[in-house]
């Protein structure tokens, strides 16, 4: 919030008045999540190697991944930082949904920081167990969900994609619904993240998506004009999401074939859980499975496999999540990455053509 401390010097010094601008704020943000991340993640590389904080990797995975085991992890951490710092800086700290956003970034990243810690300080690959991690991922979204909505911060109503009219009010079943819409986005990305670099490149292009509907919704003219519903303080979540295209842009320099450093489920869980927030928030809940569509494809792969598996005895994929089907098929790893990274960017631009299709 230093930010308004500049603004107040707009009396005396007029240039201090693009202060109040999100979008002026949302340049600031970018620069500096994307330096604290890329000055920064040296020293972290060199910090977490040291205290043997390596990559747990999974016997039953691809071979040609076994030589990456004790590469430095929880490079999410990082990118959180950066964000939080960023946002302290040029954020409206006293928007509640900020503080919605937020909780969940923090909430999330503690479960993915304690799973991560079990796998790289007790060699444990498998870190806790999945019916404990989803319990608390529920709880921590429901809860501060059920905040959100009594306090009338956000309404509990399902906009359909491509309608400007049709909406669902779920009254209090929101809660569930929105729940799973920001644990299943936690862990959809959670499961991408098994090649360098595959999964921070997609979030980084829904997190920019999504900062322009938050924009968007943010503004009552905009919203008006667009057919989407006006949302109070949404606009504060755009220098927000903003931070974390550049904090994964900053970390993508080291976690870049061949990667340096892993993001972890610190990263990949938090950042997860914050798309889906920001979907939410922004009443763009379904519109997630099309933006969101490499996670989609990547946990559906995943959920068809075990399926096929325990009904017939035969896997439908060589071996699931989906990037190492490719793999295993003799697809080099640098292209399977770039070409998931493309159909990210696709489903981004269709996901943006919703704002007049309506």
């Amino acid at each position: 919030m230093i930010y308004k401390w500049l603004f107040e010097l707009s009396d005396s010094i007029s240039v201090f008045n693009v202060f109040r601008y999100i979008t002026f704020r949302s340049f600031l943000a970018f620069f500096t999540a994307f330096f604290i991340c890329w000055f920064f993640a040296p020293y972290f590389i060199r910090k977490m190697s040291k205290k043997d904080m390596g990559e747990a990797i999974n016997l039953d995975g691809p071979d040609s991944h076994q030589k990456k085991s004790g590469t430095p992890t929880m490079g999410g951490g990082l990118v959180l930082l950066a964000l939080l710092l960023s946002s302290f800086l040029w954020v409206d700290l006293s928007e509640p949904l900020v503080w919605g956003g937020l909780i969940m970034l923090v909430g999330f990243g503690a479960i993915g920081f304690w799973d991560d810690f079990i796998k790289s300080r007790w060699k444990n690959f498998r870190g806790i167990p999945p019916r404990y991690r989803l319990l608390y991922e529920f709880g921590i979204s429901g809860i501060t969900l059920t905040i959100l909505i009594y306090t009338h911060q956000i309404e509990p109503v399902l906009y359909i994609p491509f309608f400007k009219n049709l909406a669902f009010d779920l009254s209090w079943s929101y809660i569930l619904f929105g729940s799973f819409v920001i644990t299943g986005c936690a862990n959809a990305v959670n499961l991408t993240d098994g090649l360098d670099g595959l999964a921070i490149v997609p979030v980084m292009v829904c997190a920019g998506a999504l900062s322009i509907f938050a924009y968007m919704a943010g503004h009552f003219n905009l919203a008006s004009y667009l057919g989407i519903p006006f949302i109070a303080g949404a606009g504060e979540l755009t220098p927000l999401a903003i931070s974390v295209v550049a904090g994964g842009l900053g970390f993508l320099w080291y976690n870049s074939y061949p990667a340096q450093i892993f993001m972890g489920d610190t990263g990949s869980l938090s950042l997860g859980a914050f798309l889906g927030t920001l979907a939410v928030f922004t009443k763009n809940e379904l519109l997630m499975l099309i933006l969101g569509g490499v996670f989609v494809a990547e946990t559906l792969s995943v959920i068809l496999q075990v399926i096929s598996f325990k009904m017939t005895g035969r896997r439908i994929f060589a071996m699931a999540p989906l990037h190492h089907h490719f793999e295993l098929k003799g697809m080099e790893e640098s292209k399977i990455i770039v070409r998931f990274w493309i159909v990210a960017c696709l489903l981004a631009v269709i996901s943006l053509a919703t704002l007049k299709l309506r």
